[in-house]
């Protein structure tokens, strides 16, 4: 026998499609001489009904208590694969961003000089998001709280931006116990549709090292 798993409502990550939803109808299908149903399914808005192991709960990612999202900063590194005079455009020659997240300043993120090179504005900017991220994340769960002590009082605008930003965090914090299948690009031919090669395994930030 069969038994719902979940909720009308409740939050699940759609394996096969990767995709967040929530249950909006859940689906118990009978059989004659049976008490209880013999399958479930849900609907989530996708076109059709899923089961349960098509689906998994969203769960409090680990990293995101760490407590060490105020070391997130811009700093500066020297680009290795432009002199200075050869790049003007670049808001500063001879230099890109990199945003470090650990006390050694390792680890973060940084681009490769051939993406900076595109776009320095746009990355310049990127960087900029990024580092100020943990305080825009304090900040949306200061508003979370705040709502929270007096929800009666809150205006409905406030109740609405909180709802929001609780949204939102839930996003950053919360993952899977089924980790998500990244589906690759693909081309047709010759009537046929099959997956691009897979690019090569270089990390970026060793290309930006």
């Amino acid at each position: 026998m069969a038994r719902a798993q979940f909720q009308k409502g409740q939050k699940v990550w759609v394996e096969c499609v990767g995709v967040w939803a929530r249950i909006e109808h859940v689906q118990p299908v009978w059989a004659k001489g049976f008490d209880e149903p013999v399958r479930v399914t849900y609907d989530v808005g996708l076109g059709r009904e899923f089961l349960a192991q098509e689906l998994a709960v969203p769960t409090e990612d680990p990293g995101a208590t760490a407590g060490d999202n105020a070391r997130w900063r811009l700093l500066r590194a020297r680009n290795k694969w432009q002199a200075a005079e050869d790049c003007p455009h670049h808001p500063f020659p001879g230099t890109y961003p990199v945003v470090v997240t650990d006390p050694q300043d390792w680890g973060g993120w940084r681009v490769p000089g051939a993406e900076y090179d595109r776009d320095p504005q746009r990355i310049e900017y990127q960087a900029r998001l990024i580092a100020v991220a943990p305080r825009l994340l304090d900040l949306a769960n200061s508003m979370i709280a705040a709502v929270a002590d007096v929800p009666d009082d809150a205006p409905p605008e406030m109740r609405r931006l909180a709802e929001l930003a609780r949204d939102l965090v839930r996003d950053v914090t919360e993952t899977t116990t089924v980790a998500p299948v990244t589906e690759q690009a693909t081309t047709r031919m010759s009537g046929r549709t099959e997956p691009l090669p897979d690019a090569p395994a270089e990390s970026r930030a060793t290309q930006a090292a």
